[in-house]
C-alpha cells in the first residue's frame, strides 16, 4: 500500500489480484468502515460479494451514521456528519455507488450538485441572552498571545504532546477567544482532550480555517446520513451479492504467533444466543471495527430521560478490541479510551417540530425560512451563554423522507450535561425530552409562560446520552491506537476510528474509509495508491490564508509581541523582501 496524489492513480482501474478467488472476507460491525471495506473488496479487489461476510450485532447496518423512525418514541438521529471537498477516500468511494435519487449518477454526482446548488453558510453562528446574536462577526478574536499560543502548538511534532491535554498546552486566555468558541463546538473538543488530537485538526484543515465561523467550509447531504450515504452503500453491495447477518456478537478473535507474521485463526462468537467458533486460514481476511463511539447508547422519550447504567468500558466493541488486545502488545491499549465515560460522554437529542408555531423562532435567528427545502441553520447555532454549552442545527428539510409535510427535524446537543439548565434547572442527563425541549426554547427567546405548552404540544424531543462519543479524543500515545494492519498480520485488518493511520483526523466519515482503504489495499496487495490526505499543511498559500483569518486581518507587523519574536519578524521580513514571498505575504494581506 502505497499514498498518491494527483490523477494518475485515482482514475487508474488496478487488475484482479492474485488468488482473490480463492479468500473471502469477514467484516466484524456493519458501520461506514466495514460497509466501505466491504465496497472496496468489490470494486477494486474484484472479489466475488458472495465471499464477503458482515456481521452486525444491531438489526440494522450504519453504526454511528443512523437515522431512523422510531414507531415508539418517533425520529432519531444520534448525531450528524460535516463533509468536505478534500475527503479524498469518502468521495472516492461514492462516486462508484449509485445515487438512489437522482437517476443515472453517483452518490457524489448527488452531493455535489446538491451542495453546487445550496452551498451551505451559517448566518448566524452564535446567540446569548435568549435569542439574540452574538454578533461575532466571523472574527476569531484571538489575542496576539494566544495566536502565538496556537502557532506553537501547530508546529509542536507529535512526540511532545503524546499523553497531554489541551489544557496544558493551551491558556485561559485562548479560551476566551471566538475561535475556541467555534472550534470546541464544532468538533466537540473539551480542554481535558487530547492536545496531539487538536493539533492533528488544526493542521487537518487548514485550509477551511477562513470558513470556520461561518460554517462555509462544510458541505451536508440531503437528508440525514443513513438515507442518503449508509442506504445507497447497502443497496450496491446488496447488489453485488455482500452477505449481511445481523443480531451476531464477535466475541474475540484469536492468532497464531508465528516467526515474522501474526495469523487470525479462530473468530469466536454468539449468534441465536449460542456460542460458536469459525476456523480462519491465511485465505480468511478478518476487519474488525474495534471500538465505537455509539457504542451503549441511551434514548429517552419525550417524557423519560436516559437511563445510563453501565460501567466504564462495556460494550460488545469495546470487549472484542480489549479481547484481541491483550494477545498482542500491536493489538492497542483500549483502555486509554473507555475507561471513564465521564470523561468521554456527552448528550444529543432528535426535536421533531410537529406545526409551525416554534419554526418562527428558528427562523428569527437563523434568517431562513425552514420550510424551503434549502439550507436551513447552515450548521450548529451556538448558545454562548448555555450553562450546557448547548448547540442546535436544522438541516435541509425534509430530514428524513418519511417525514409528513409541514413537520421539521433538528438536532440539540450539550458539552456539559453536568450542569443544571438556565431554565429547567436540572442537569441534561436528567431531564426528559421535553425538558430539553424547554431548555432550547428558553435559549430561542420563547416567552417563559408559552415554553412548557409549546415543548408539549408543538414538539416531540428524543434524547440521546452516549457514553463513549469522544472516547477518541482522550490523551494518548503511539501503540494506543493500532496500526490498520498491525505489523506481521496476514490476514486481519482494524477499522475505523480507533485504528492508527498517519495525519488524518478522527470523528470524520473520511477516517473511517481512508482506515478500510488502507486496510484493503494492504492485505490484497492492490496495485492503485491511496489518495494521500490532503497536504494544505504543506502549502504555502494555505499557511498564508490561515494566518490572515487568524489575525482577524491585520497585518503581521501590527501583532504585539515580545521583543525577540518582534525582532524575529522583521528580520524575516527584511530577509524575503523584494523576493515572491514578499509578494505572497501582500497577496493575502499579511503585510
Amino acid at each position: 500500500m502505497n499514498y498518491t496524489n494527483g490523477n494518475y492513480e485515482a482514475f487508474a482501474r488496478p487488475r484482479k489480484p492474485k488468488g482473490v478467488e480463492e479468500k473471502q472476507a469477514w467484516l466484524v460491525g456493519g458501520g461506514l468502515a466495514s460497509l466501505a471495506a466491504a465496497a472496496f473488496l468489490v470494486r477494486d479487489a474484484q472479489m466475488d460479494g458472495s465471499r464477503i461476510h458482515i456481521l452486525e450485532e444491531a438489526g440494522l447496518p450504519g453504526g454511528a451514521c443512523d437515522g431512523l423512525l422510531r414507531p415508539d418514541i418517533g425520529f432519531v438521529i444520534r448525531g450528524g456528519r460535516e463533509m468536505e471537498n478534500h475527503y479524498e477516500c469518502l468521495w472516492d468511494l461514492f462516486r462508484s455507488v449509485p445515487s438512489l435519487e437522482v437517476p443515472d449518477a453517483s452518490v457524489l454526482d448527488e452531493f455535489y450538485w446538491l451542495n453546487h446548488d445550496d452551498p451551505n453558510y451559517s448566518m448566524n453562528r452564535a446567540i446569548l441572552e435568549r435569542g439574540k446574536s452574538a454578533d461575532t462577526k466571523n472574527r476569531f478574536d484571538l489575542s496576539d498571545d494566544a495566536a502565538m499560543e496556537l502557532m506553537k502548538l501547530f508546529f509542536t511534532p507529535d512526540e511532545a504532546l503524546y499523553n497531554k491535554t489541551i489544557d496544558d498546552v493551551l491558556s485561559d486566555e485562548f479560551y476566551q477567544s471566538n475561535f475556541w468558541l467555534y472550534w470546541q463546538t464544532m468538533f466537540a473538543f473539551e480542554t481535558w482532550h487530547s492536545a496531539l488530537e487538536m493539533k492533528l485538526y488544526l493542521q487537518r484543515f487548514l485550509h477551511h480555517i477562513g470558513g470556520l465561523p461561518d460554517l462555509s467550509a462544510l458541505k451536508f447531504t440531503k437528508y440525514n446520513q443513513y438515507e442518503s450515504l449508509i442506504l445507497p452503500l447497502v443497496r450496491y453491495l446488496e447488489a453485488n451479492g455482500v452477505q449481511f447477518e445481523y443480531g451476531v456478537r464477535v466475541e474475540n478473535v484469536l492468532f497464531h504467533f508465528l516467526p515474522g507474521k501474526k495469523v487470525a485463526h479462530q473468530m469466536v462468537l454468539t449468534r441465536n444466543g449460542l456460542l460458536e467458533t469459525i476456523d480462519l486460514t491465511e485465505n480468511d481476511l478478518v476487519f474488525v471495527t474495534n471500538g465505537s463511539c455509539t457504542e451503549e447508547s441511551v434514548l429517552g422519550s419525550n417524557d423519560k430521560a436516559p437511563e445510563l447504567n453501565i460501567e466504564s468500558g462495556t460494550g460488545a466493541s469495546w470487549e472484542l478490541w480489549k479481547n484481541i488486545a491483550v494477545q498482542n502488545p500491536a493489538f492497542g491499549r483500549p483502555e486509554k479510551f473507555c475507561s471513564d465515560i465521564e470523561a468521554t460522554k456527552w448528550e444529543s437529542a432528535t426535536v421533531t417540530l410537529l406545526d409551525d408555531r416554534i419554526a418562527r423562532y428558528v427562523q428569527d435567528i437563523c434568517k431562513r425560512d425552514p420550510y424551503a427545502g434549502k439550507v436551513v441553520t447552515g450548521g450548529i447555532v451556538t448558545v454562548k451563554d448555555s450553562a450546557w454549552l448547548m448547540s442546535w442545527t436544522f438541516n435541509r428539510q425534509p430530514h428524513f423522507k418519511a417525514q409528513p409535510e409541514g413537520q421539521l427535524v433538528g438536532w440539540i446537543y450539550g458539552l456539559y450535561p453536568d450542569e443544571p439548565g438556565d431554565f429547567v434547572g436540572k442537569p441534561m442527563k436528567d431531564c426528559t425530552g421535553a425538558e430539553i425541549c424547554m431548555e432550547w426554547l428558553y435559549h430561542l427567546g420563547v416567552p417563559e409562560s408559552e415554553i412548557e405548552r409549546l415543548a408539549t404540544e408543538a414538539a416531540s424531543t428524543v434524547p440521546c446520552m452516549m457514553p463513549y462519543v469522544t472516547a477518541f479524543f482522550m490523551p494518548r500515545e503511539a501503540g494506543d491506537r493500532p496500526d490498520v494492519v498491525p505489523e506481521g498480520c496476514v490476514n486481519f485488518a482494524f477499522l475505523g476510528q480507533f485504528a492508527q493511520t498517519p495525519r488524518d483526523t478522527i470523528f470524520t466519515t473520511e477516517y473511517s474509509v481512508r482506515t478500510a482503504m488502507e486496510a484493503v489495499y494492504t492485505l490484497l496487495d492492490i496495485e492503485r495508491g491511496v489518495p494521500e490526505v490532503f497536504g494544505s499543511v504543506y502549502d504555502v498559500r494555505c499557511l498564508l490564508n490561515a494566518t490572515h483569518y487568524l489575525l482577524d486581518g491585520r497585518k503581521l507587523t501590527e501583532m504585539k509581541l515580545s521583543l525577540p519574536y518582534k525582532m524575529a519578524l522583521h528580520a524575516g521580513l527584511d530577509a524575503v523582501r523584494g523576493t515572491a514571498l514578499e509578494e505572497l505575504l501582500a497577496q493575502y494581506d499579511l503585510i
